[in-house]
């Protein structure tokens, strides 16, 4: 009984450690404090093992719960089973692990689109940087990074790729300079290479 607990406890903590780098920059846009954005960045190489880790602990449990029973003959009551030891518990748990699995392939709709609007700009004033950074692992980070930067005021458009560790940004250097651009970025977690 104790051991069907530990058993899904551990999968729902290898699941939510698995997409934990994609998770944290949400929490931290949510909670308003950017800078733990790449905080757990370092678990990216490990997902695959983490996914994998979890997959084989639900389908271990799903084989103790499914499994048949040795039927001993006996005139005692039967067994009541706890809600966290039944298949609607196992069930819940599985959808959980599954939605935290494949959170990095869905975090990006926790990010307003922000539409820039350009009334007025000088054609002269318009300037596009290629900035490298470090620290970015999924599209979460990509969203964290273009949600930062278009906060800022004389951004045109902003496109960051984590698979090519750069943010391409084209502003207007009238408005803004370089710097400002490196700061918002420097601010969520993820930093400027020089």
């Amino acid at each position: 009984m104790k051991n069907n607990k530990k058993i899904l406890g551990t999968g729902v903590l290898t699941a939510i450690a698995s997409s934990l780098c994609c998770i944290t920059p949400i929490l931290a846009m949510i909670s308003g404090s950017s800078g733990l954005a790449s905080s757990f960045s370092w678990l990216e190489p490990f997902r695959p093992y983490l996914l994998v880790f979890t997959v084989a602990v639900l389908i271990f449990a799903w084989f103790q719960k499914l499994k048949p029973k040795k039927e001993i003959d006996c005139n005692c009551d039967a067994e009541d089973t706890s809600f966290l030891q039944s298949k609607l518990f196992l069930a819940m748990v599985t959808l959980f692990a599954i939605i935290m699995m494949m959170f990095p392939y869905y975090s990006s709709n926790f990010y307003s689109q922000n539409h820039k609007e350009i009334i007025d700009v000088n054609t002269q004033n318009v300037q596009t940087v290629k900035l490298k950074i470090d620290g970015m692992t999924c599209s979460s980070c990509e969203e964290h990074i273009n949600y930062s930067i278009n906060q800022l005021k004389g951004i045109i458009k902003v496109n960051s790729s984590y698979e090519k560790g750069y943010s391409e940004v084209k502003f207007d250097k009238s408005k803004i300079g370089i710097e400002d651009i490196k700061k918002a970025i420097n601010s969520t977690g993820y930093t400027v290479k020089k």
